[in-house]
């Protein structure tokens, strides 16, 4: 059966290829996402424009409607859900990056949690006992790795206490995690908190490693590589990831934590090698310290993510980095060439 689907953060790197996978398999998606300018929001655009087109190969040029708008809109967030009566939430909107959450850690409080608290309360609706006894929608909320820290727990678990965070985009998450308990208890209210690992991919965001590490090649973009690569990562290609949060919206489970990773730590030196040898250049990074933010290793245990969600990641290190280089030429060198074709006619 069909399901009504909100989904925050539509317009971005895994919103756009998570409504891709809903519509393709018939649901109904409203997308909402205020195009911050993080990054160039054309790019946004542009993948919002890929999301039309695929719906319109499907013959389902109707089964998405996008709405620009911010999640912290309280009369907008509540007005979505009075008209739409939605089977589920899956809330990707957010302030991302560790590092720029050190610069600016008011915006991502403000985001992050009072987003999140806005759409908690319009899910629930808490203006009514007899709207209280209502069939509430499955909240899907997509968390990260970073709440970890640096734990001495490996691999990581969903049982860790997280309780360390090192930067405030880890605290601003591990606190939505926590006011998602808090509506569970209160309200009866399914909510599911996806952790993220380290997700690459295509339309993948321009600040990510895998980008940047092309940008380095072809365009000569400085791009540190902090601790000389010595880093493990737990690279999870997006189609994995977008295959955890559609088994999520299909599993209400209560209240629950579970992790979204390969289970396969990559060391950072081994992952820019993949890529330049697709490449067929070297990349020149500039060697930096590891930052306080930063933790030299991820690895996402997800037993318990298998059990509850069937989860299997199938894509590799090797083939995901493939199939991002492939986009990266069609979406962003091609794109250049003909650019700058155009100018100098």
């Amino acid at each position: 059966m069909s399901k009504h689907i909100l989904v925050t953060g539509a317009a971005g790197f895994i919103g756009s290829h998570t409504v891709d996978a809903l519509v393709a398999r018939g649901d109904r998606v409203v997308g909402l996402d205020n195009l911050n300018p993080y990054y160039d929001p054309n790019r946004k655009r542009s993948n919002l424009r890929e999301v039309a087109e695929h719906a319109a190969r499907l013959g389902r040029s109707d089964a998405f409607h996008f709405i620009e708008g911010d999640i912290r809109d309280q009369t907008l967030v509540a007005d979505l859900f009075s008209t739409h009566p939605f089977d589920a939430v899956v809330h990707l909107a957010a302030m991302a990056g560790v590092r720029v959450s050190i610069e600016d850690p008011y915006l991502y409080y403000d985001v992050n949690v009072t987003g999140t608290l806005r759409l908690l309360d319009a899910a629930v609706n808490r203006q009514g006992a007899q709207s209280r006894r209502e069939r509430k929608p499955n909240f899907v909320f997509a968390s990260t790795s970073s709440v970890y820290g640096n734990t001495t727990r490996i691999p990581f678990v969903p049982e860790d206490p997280c309780d360390r965070p090192l930067a405030p985009y880890a605290s601003s998450k591990r606190a939505a995690e926590l006011l998602g308990y808090t509506y569970h208890h209160l309200y009866g209210l399914d909510f599911t908190a996806l952790r993220f690992f380290t997700v690459y991919g295509p339309r993948g965001r321009p600040d990510m490693m895998a980008y940047k590490v092309l940008d380095n090649i072809f365009m000569g973009t400085p791009v540190p590589l902090y601790n000389s690569g010595h880093m493990h990562r737990d690279w999870t290609y997006v189609a994995d990831i977008v295959s955890g949060v559609v088994a999520a919206v299909d599993h209400p489970l209560g209240y629950e934590i579970v992790n979204l990773g390969r289970g396969e730590p990559v060391l950072l030196a081994d992952f820019v090698k993949y890529i330049e040898e697709l490449a067929g250049r070297p990349a020149h990074l500039q060697p930096a310290p590891m930052l306080d933010a930063d933790i030299p290793y991820t690895f996402a245990d997800i037993s318990k993510t298998q059990d509850l969600l069937g989860y299997r990641p199938t894509v590799s290190v090797r083939e995901g980095v493939k199939k991002f280089w492939e986009w990266y030429q069609t979406a962003v060198l091609q794109q250049q060439s003909d650019s700058e074709h155009k100018t100098n006619i």
